[in-house]
Formats: structure tokens, sequence, C-alpha cells
């Protein structure tokens, strides 16, 4: 799987109200409908000026605040695939993968707003700026995670293979 696209440049600390405001969804949980309001609170021009195949790209502990799974949801459906950050809050990081959304974390300090960017994810993952000409390294993601994310989520997933493989006890 090659995800490529424009870097969206966001912060530190985008927390789930930032992604999507909750007053949002008491109107609809729709990503197509949602998808309008991306980022509104970061800047409330950034969901007209996002293409699909844009990668968001930000810092520190991306996702923080609520467990909504909308906050996913809503990313995917405005046509970006991946989301590049130093690092994710756990329940972010599940729902995104949960929903087909590839987290990649790695160090994006080198990365400029609208940088080319290409993430590979095969047996393992590789992020390459093509505008720098410079490869940044990427934390691997386990088999099952990958296999989760190339299915397109967690749904599909489960359609396609019927369960998880045997895990035993630590499952």
């Amino acid at each position: 799987m090659k995800v490529e696209g424009r870097a969206r440049l966001l912060g530190d600390h985008i927390n789930t109200d930032y992604i999507i405001s909750s007053r949002r969804k008491r109107d609809s949980l729709d990503p197509q409908v949602l998808r309008a309001f991306l980022l509104e609170a970061v800047d409330p021009d950034f969901a007209a000026t996002v293409r699909p195949g844009d990668l968001l790209v930000a810092g520190q502990n991306f996702g923080c605040g609520s467990a909504m799974e909308v906050a996913a949801t809503v990313v995917v459906g405005a046509g970006i695939r991946a989301v590049l950050a130093k690092s994710f809050a756990r329940t972010y990081f599940r729902n995104a993968v949960n929903n087909g959304l590839l987290p990649v974390i790695c160090d994006t300090a080198s990365i400029g707003e609208g940088d080319h960017l290409a993430v590979q994810l095969g047996d393992g993952l590789s992020v390459r700026n093509e505008t720098a000409k410079r490869t940044i390294e990427a934390a691997p993601l386990s088999p099952i995670v990958r296999t989760i994310v190339q299915a397109g989520g967690l749904v599909p997933y489960i359609r396609e293979h019927g369960g998880f493989p045997n895990q035993g006890a630590n499952l």
C-alpha cells in the first residue's frame, strides 16, 4: 500500500475537538457532512483547502482528548489516508487503525507545508519526503495493524478474514 500526497502541517496536542467539534456531531455523524468542518477550530478555512490525498502532519500527542471515533472517520471522509505525527493519543491511534486511516509515528520536524510525501506500507513502513529528497524513519507497525489498515479498517478486515488469528491468552 502506497499513500502519496501533500503535507498539511499542524502543531502539537491537536485534540479530537480540534479535529471535529463535539457540537458538530449533534447535527450528523456522517463523515461526508462533517468533512466541511474538519479542523475548523484550528483554521476555519482548512476544510475548504483539503484535497483528497492530502496527508496530515502533526507534532506530539495527535488526537488527544476524548475517544470519539468520529475524529478519525471525518479525516477519512475528507479523503486523507494517513496522519504522520511524533506521537498519537492511544485511543486515536486505535480509532485510526479501525477506520483504515494509517497512523505513522515519525519525526515530522523536517516536513514543510505542501511537501510531497510518499508513505509505503508493506512488510515495514517507510516515509519519503520527495520534495526534500530525504527518507524519514518511521516506527514499525505490528503485522496485525498493517493488515487491518491495508484491508481498509476493522470491519473490512473481519469481513475478509472472519476473525483474528489465534493470538492465545495475550489477545
